[in-house]
């Protein structure tokens, strides 16, 4: 007779594994997030004209609490890369990533940025997802404002949808050099 046979045994993942007040704290800050989305507009062509009217007064991105562009990656948490992307442009757009802090998500927003659109050419990376990771693709040519709202609904579902962690700390970068250093000692 096997172990398992005389009592179950219950296997959680410490991942997974959240009390009821983590639980509502998670969904706390999954609804915090989810209405405070400080965005770092990456505009490089004819896209650019159309996120400008989803700023507009009849379509008010301002309802989904993603209002305020900001012009610093330290400030913001969500990149959208809007229009087309030279291979020039790249290590640019990839160090303003990087430079994000945590949590942080991305948007492509039209084609060209989801796959190079028509510019299949050496000179255009065909999808940014080559470089960084994206989280929402916004389709068109250039997308409708319903579009891009509707990109946003789905990213503010994934947000909330996150396991938020309080006081969680995963391995940091500082972490990783005081771990090498303390190796070549």
């Amino acid at each position: 007779m096997a172990e398992s046979d005389i009592a179950p045994v219950l296997t959680t993942r410490r991942d997974e594994a959240m009390g009821f007040i983590e639980r509502m704290v998670s969904k706390g800050l999954g609804w915090a997030r989810k209405y405070s989305l400080f965005t770092y507009p990456y505009a490089t062509a004819c896209c650019g004209m159309e996120f400008m009217s989803v700023s507009s007064a009849r379509h008010d991105i301002a309802r989904f609490g993603a209002e305020f562009p900001r012009f610093s990656p330290r400030q913001a948490d969500m990149l959208m890369v809007i229009g087309t992307i030279n291979l020039k442009q790249a290590p640019i757009l990839k160090r303003v990533y990087e430079q994000m802090c945590e949590p942080k998500w991305v948007v492509a927003f039209g084609v060209c940025a989801s796959s190079g659109g028509f510019y299949d050419n050496y000179a255009v990376l065909q999808g940014i997802d080559r470089i960084i990771p994206v989280d929402v693709y916004i389709p068109g040519c250039p997308p409708r404002p319903e579009q891009v709202l509707d990109g946003l609904k789905l990213l503010q579902d994934k947000i909330a949808n996150q396991t938020h962690r309080v006081g969680h700390r995963g391995t940091t970068p500082h972490d990783l050099m005081a771990q090498n250093y303390s190796l070549t000692k």
